[in-house]
């Protein structure tokens, strides 16, 4: 397989901060999305390598790995093993002196593949899980209002998912045995899908609730009357009572976002009044308020 410089794919150098790693991940990712790039194939492969270097580079302990040992990052451990035993043959051979100075790359290199198959030595087949993917999906906050299905492209691979209804931003689910495919008989990697949630609403989220304001002219503020309002699932009438004040709010028990994982539960939403108060009055409704201003101070 070629060798694939996870650097490279995001556009950065080895000495890049972890800060650095993010930001360019979700920039490429958001320009290579299939969803922006619909039918084409280079855009969609250049978005699974984008994924592949995230995983890896985001990874302290893996971008470790991998800066020590490039394309054999996955087998660390395994060469590591590998050169321990080596060095203990030949020390053991050869007296207390070292014999490490000596032991070469091309020595080492000889010897691996002898273990683990590739040279003229017997393969000893050893497995290797597959490696993890991550992806991130990025969804409205009105996509999250119920289950529905979706259908991603990972590694080549078209995976059909039921988001559930009222995921969080920041989330993330595992899909096990979805990401890179084992070695040698190894058990596949799992696939690690992020959700990246936009209010794309009127409303401000406060976990499952909602909440917004609704200007609410003088006269029904007054007087009392009936109101109309949106919410996520539809339109709802409100009776609004009389004499109501400023920043006045109530609760609309069962409005705001479903509960992840149990059906039939949401939040509230609350609304808050905002009173508008008249402008650009003509001669006769000024005289209409200073009649009833007079008529308070009287009532007084």
């Amino acid at each position: 397989m070629e060798f694939v410089d996870y650097y490279k794919i995001l556009e950065l150098n080895k000495t890049a901060s972890a800060d650095d790693v993010k930001k360019a991940y979700r920039k490429l990712a958001r320009k290579y999305h299939p969803d922006l790039n619909p039918n084409d194939e280079a855009a969609k492969k250049k978005f699974q390598q984008i994924n592949e270097a995230n995983e890896v580079l985001s990874d302290p302990e893996k971008r470790k790995k991998y800066d020590q040992y490039g394309e054999n990052w996955k087998h660390s451990e395994a060469y590591e093993q590998a050169r321990q035993q080596q060095q203990s043959r030949q020390q053991h051979q050869q007296g207390a002196q070292s014999r490490t100075e000596s032991f070469s790359d091309e020595d080492f290199s000889e010897y691996f593949e002898s273990m683990f198959g590739g040279g003229n030595g017997r393969s000893r087949q050893t497995r290797y899980r597959g490696q993890d993917y991550n992806y991130e999906l990025h969804l409205n906050l009105t996509d999250v209002y119920t289950s529905h299905q979706q259908t991603l492209s990972v590694n080549n691979k078209n995976i059909r998912l039921t988001i559930p209804a009222g995921v969080e931003h920041g989330q993330t689910i595992k899909i096990k045995g979805h990401g890179g495919e084992g070695a040698n008989g190894g058990p596949n990697g799992d696939l690690y899908i992020t959700f990246a949630v936009t209010n794309n609403t009127a409303f401000k989220r406060n976990g499952h609730d909602l909440s917004g304001s609704i200007e609410l002219d003088l006269y029904t503020a007054i007087l009392g009357g009936d109101i109309t309002i949106d919410t996520l699932n539809g339109k709802v009438k409100l009776k609004v009572a009389p004499e109501t004040q400023n920043q006045t709010k109530v609760k609309l028990k069962g409005k705001g976002l479903p509960v992840y994982k149990q059906e039939g539960v949401f939040g509230d939403l609350y609304i808050t009044y905002t009173v508008k108060i008249p402008t650009n009055l003509n001669d006769r409704e000024k005289a209409l308020f200073t009649e009833l201003s007079k008529l308070r101070q009287h009532g007084n």
